[in-house]
């Protein structure tokens, strides 16, 4: 079963979405980024988002599994944006943002909740939302297609071997609800992007992110750097600073 054009599969509601966007939901795909990965390699026009109640084959970053029982949230977004393929991991943080916004009038304490560099958001400190940000070139150096996967615990918090999780405080949310505040929240702040740049995207993610000076261990290949939050550069990059003076990370994980 699916839906376009903000029409629930479950019932008639028709939600509210961004000038511009589609949603398509089913009730189980293999991976929801997979599939827009496929439209917008045909030429999909931006705006569609993706969303799955279930998936058997969710993926997160480095390939990991992402476990993805019915009443969490799965979606991924296509979108084209103008800009230099080397702008693209911005959008992860433009993401972020916006899903932090549509998340904290959900929580008892919206304080609660904190983004971690470059892709998470936490509850508590631990794991409640990933985003999973792909994109290819075009023959100019520019961004062709850029496939925003983002999965939230709404409703569950499955077992992860290396780090904890959460899920949001009951009752559960509606998942499509959901798509649609945070389809709302993106586009807002594309507009934001769009006017002024990725300062204001920086000073949003700064203040839910982590405090500076907190001690911090970089992940890069089978490498660990560690050193102490400096902030993010100009570009979105983690400013980390070690002994050896202040590194720009543009790419790693924060183990």
């Amino acid at each position: 079963m699916s839906a376009q054009n903000g029409r629930q599969g479950g019932g008639p509601e028709l939600l509210n979405l961004p000038a511009g966007f589609r949603l398509e939901i089913h009730e189980s795909l293999p991976s929801t980024s997979d599939l827009l990965l496929q439209r917008a390699r045909a030429g999909e026009p931006e705006g569609l988002a993706i969303m799955a109640r279930r998936q058997t084959a969710g993926r997160g970053t480095s390939a990991r599994r992402w476990e993805s029982p019915a009443g969490n949230l799965y979606l991924s977004l296509l979108l084209r944006p103008d800009g230099p393929i080397r702008e693209a991991p911005q959008w992860a943080l433009l993401a972020a943002v916006a899903l932090a916004e549509t998340l904290a009038p959900l929580l008892p304490d919206p304080q609660a909740l904190r983004l971690k560099w470059p892709n998470d958001a936490l509850l508590q400190g631990a794991k409640l939302a990933g985003i999973l940000a792909e994109a290819a070139a075009d023959v100019e150096g520019g961004v062709a297609w850029l496939v925003l996967g983002i999965g939230v615990n709404l409703a569950h918090a499955p077992l992860l071997p290396d780090r904890p999780t959460a899920a949001l405080p009951p009752p559960a949310p509606v998942p499509e609800h959901v798509a649609a505040s945070l389809l709302q929240a993106i586009a807002r702040w594309r507009a934001i992007h769009a006017r002024d740049g990725l300062a204001p995207v920086r000073a949003a993610w700064t203040a839910l992110g982590p405090a500076p000076g907190t001690p911090l261990t970089v992940r890069q290949g089978q490498g660990l750097l560690t050193g102490r939050f400096a902030g993010l550069g100009e570009d979105g990059s983690l400013l980390l600073a070690t002994d050896g003076g202040l590194r720009t990370i543009v790419a790693g994980e924060i183990a």
